[in-house]
């Protein structure tokens, strides 16, 4: 027997078999694992580590089903010959407990949960159209950022030490934490189901605002991955003419608009919407649309919408529970700023902190700051580990956002620094997604000033609004002097003749 080790004690397989038997996450915590193996079995056979990419578009989707279409699965695992059959979904009696009942005791479906479904299944179509049309589904192709990776793993740690360490962080980021991650997004489908079964908390006002605003976004993500495969269809036929010498500047042109406008949608016509010219294919990236808000406009709407998925449970939670109704009362029962005197405001400030400590679980009379810190998890564990999900891929997003960056930079030096100063990383491009809600609201408006009067002063309006509800944009026109101003939106927006013949990509500041 070796010293130290306790026979009796439980190992930690017998820990782990109750997860994936019992627990309610017993079928994603299998299906998880099952798809980690998968795709990076099939990473390692192939050379191509992308595999995991071709399942964001699914994996979503597939996990909040499981938990929005609960009453409809079996209530234990299929097996054949003593062997679990990937992909078959089964509820847990500790899940099923969880679930709402009907007047009969059995499951049912909550609405809330299937509104998540609704929202993420159109996400799905989303992105798995925008994946097929540039090619991605194919099982050859893979990220091209993978391929810098394993340069500069080799470069550092030589052929063979670069191939270990690629192959650790293929398995614990690439193939591991990826599908970890892609599980964790059905968990508000996995909230909203125990929710109405334990209060049965039904629909609240929070539930179609914030649905309004997710279907928003998705538009407005639509769009921004449109414009950018426009501008990238319009620059290599482009400059596919002009390399081959097949076409004049201006042949080359038109028929770079026409192969652009072929595959546009409705805001992404390379002539009246990104006014795409030969100055930005030669640029090397776009710069027009949603793109002159936001580097990344995509990418903003992408976290957004997850954060707007996690927002729909834990709104209906605060709604239920009263604490919304609380905060509006304790704001409505303020005492008067008297003249906007340092008494009036003091009293004003102090009564609405009171409200706010003892609403995250703060006595109003803690006196030390290791009290109020103490008294922090309860709330954390409450609400904020809710957003989890959420976190996490804000996460992912900015660190590998941060190495696409790199590479830009690499290939186009000088305007796609010009570019990063001039306009955010992520910006505030999800404020379009409230269109739905702003369209409901301003009706009236528009039966005054008519539809064109009331679109041109809401195109003028939203562009203000994301100028400067950028914070990059604001600090760059407050530390930047006239003249580099000037030649750094050239830059970035130059018109055709300013950048006409011009090395864009080396052009020097000044």
């Amino acid at each position: 027997m070796i010293p130290g080790i306790n026979r009796t004690s439980p190992s930690i397989m017998d820990s782990l078999l109750p997860l994936l038997s019992e627990s309610p996450f017993a079928y994603p915590f299998r299906l998880c694992i099952f798809l980690t193996a998968t795709t990076y079995v099939t990473s390692v056979v192939t050379s191509n580590v992308s595999q995991v990419d071709r399942l964001w578009t699914f994996l979503p989707t597939i996990y909040t089903a499981y938990f929005a279409l609960g009453p409809l699965w079996p209530k234990e695992p299929l097996t054949i010959a003593g062997i679990w059959v990937p992909f078959i979904p089964f509820v847990p009696a500790e899940l099923e407990a969880q679930f709402p009942r009907d007047a009969t005791d059995s499951m049912t479906f909550s609405p809330r949960a299937l509104i998540l479904l609704s929202l993420i299944t159109l996400w799905m179509f989303r992105l798995s159209y925008n994946t097929f049309r540039r090619g991605l589904f194919s099982l050859n192709d893979e990220d091209y950022r993978w391929a810098v990776l394993r340069t500069q793993f080799n470069e550092r740690f030589g052929s063979a030490g670069g191939k270990f360490i690629f192959q650790i962080v293929n398995l614990t980021f690439i193939a591991a934490t990826q599908n970890v991650l892609l599980m964790g997004l059905g968990y508000p489908a996995y909230l909203s189901v125990t929710q109405t079964g334990e209060g049965g908390i039904g629909l609240v006002d929070t539930d179609y605002v914030l649905s309004l605003w997710a279907l928003g976004i998705l538009a407005v993500e639509f769009t921004s991955d449109n414009q950018q495969f426009v501008y990238q269809t319009y620059k290599h036929a482009f400059l596919g003419r002009v390399k081959n010498n097949s076409d004049s500047q201006s042949e080359a042109h038109t028929h770079a608009l026409r192969a652009a406008s072929a595959v546009a949608w409705p805001c992404a016509f390379p002539e009246t919407d990104l006014k795409l010219a030969p100055a930005d294919a030669r640029r090397g990236f776009i710069t027009s649309g949603l793109w002159s808000f936001s580097r990344h406009p995509n990418f903003a709407c992408e976290q957004t919408f997850w954060w707007l998925m996690c927002a729909v449970p834990v709104f209906a939670e605060l709604v239920s529970s009263g604490r919304l109704d609380t905060m509006k009362e304790t704001v409505n029962g303020m005492p008067d700023a008297r003249g906007l005197s340092w008494e009036g405001i003091i009293t004003s400030l102090s009564t609405f902190m009171e409200w706010l400590f003892n609403a995250i679980g703060i006595s109003s009379s803690t006196s030390t700051a290791r009290t109020a810190y103490s008294s922090l998890p309860s709330f954390a564990s409450h609400e904020l580990t809710h957003f989890l999900p959420a976190i996490a891929l804000s996460v992912l997003f900015v660190s590998s956002t941060a190495f696409t960056e790199a590479i830009s930079t690499s290939k186009y030096p000088i305007p796609y620094s010009a570019y990063q100063k001039r306009v955010a990383m992520f910006g505030s491009v999800p404020i379009l997604g409230l269109f739905p809600i702003v369209g409901l609201v301003s009706l009236p408006v528009v039966v005054f000033f008519g539809w064109n009067g009331t679109f041109e002063m809401a195109s003028r309006a939203v562009k203000g609004l994301l100028e400067y509800a950028s914070i990059n944009g604001v600090w760059w026109r407050l530390t930047t002097g006239h003249v580099t101003r000037e030649k750094m939106e050239v830059l970035v927006w130059g018109d055709s003749e300013s950048l006409e013949g011009k090395d864009t990509k080396h052009t020097k500041l000044g």
